[in-house]
């Protein structure tokens, strides 16, 4: 199938109508793979997000189907949440072949598949996240992968939570000075770090409420309870350890601010 830039070259060329160009274009938007699966393999394009393919519930046949599918449009493929089995098998399908890479991410539970030849093209914005605490981190990494996979630099920081409240202050200092655009903050139990990150700084913060806790504000309910109530003017608010959407939005908000 052509993509968007080889239609396009078409028409300019005019060795196709608009017409013509107009059903390609549509008929790109959405890549079957077989009766599985239908892939927006240019929402890159169109939205300035990369489609993530979530590995948790999919059989070994689907990932790989998918994965084939995006390196062949997009020349690179991102998956995320896998559990060691389907990095297995990920590993060995696409590992052998000389010409990709493969960038795994341990912490984060996210593989990058790429060509040798690609690069994420560097947009210009940069990102900071902080965590609370360790236990954040998985969730934090995804948010950077993502950010990074989107062309902004990216600092973090991590287990920096309020039970020391003291330790938030030298590397919140260090971001303001490196000219960050967003920082993503990253807690569970109560939830409170965002709240009082967003009240130290003049740029947006996102806050990420992480499913740790136990009690009456379990699986993060709290933590997300906390941040919407927050009364700290400037903070956004993800969904319960929505580490992709947190990563997403930074990146578009950064890259915006220096496009």
């Amino acid at each position: 199938m052509e993509n968007i830039k080889e239609i396009l070259k078409k028409l300019l060329e005019k060795e196709c109508s608009i017409e013509e160009a107009e059903k390609l274009l549509k008929a790109n938007l959405i890549e079957e793979v077989g009766d599985l699966a239908k892939l927006d393999v240019f929402r890159k394009t169109r939205t300035g997000v990369p489609e993530v393919i979530l590995a948790q519930n999919k059989e070994r046949k689907i990932i790989i189907d998918i994965i084939e599918r995006f390196l062949k449009i997009n020349k690179f493929a991102i998956i995320s949440r896998y559990i060691e089995k389907q990095r297995e098998f990920i590993v060995e399908t696409f590992g052998n072949e000389d010409k990709y890479d493969i960038e795994i991410n341990e912490l984060g539970k996210i593989i990058i598949i790429k060509e040798k030849s690609f690069d994420f093209p560097k947009r210009g914005g940069i990102v900071g996240i902080i965590t609370a605490g360790s236990s954040d981190i998985l969730v934090a990494e995804e948010a950077k992968t993502t950010a990074i996979a989107m062309g902004c630099e990216v600092l973090t920081s991590y287990d920096v939570g309020i039970a020391g409240v003291h330790r938030i202050f030298a590397p919140l200092s260090e971001m303001i000075k490196r000219n960050v655009h967003v920082i993503i903050v990253c807690a569970g139990m109560e939830g409170t770090l965002p709240g009082v990150v967003a009240a130290l700084v003049d740029i947006p913060v996102i806050g990420v409420p992480i499913s740790s806790g136990y009690g009456l504000g379990e699986k993060g309910k709290g933590a997300l309870t906390t941040m919407l109530q927050s009364c700290s003017p400037g903070l956004l608010v993800v969904n319960i350890d929505n580490g992709f959407g947190a990563g997403a939005s930074a990146a578009l908000i950064a890259n915006k601010i220096v496009k």
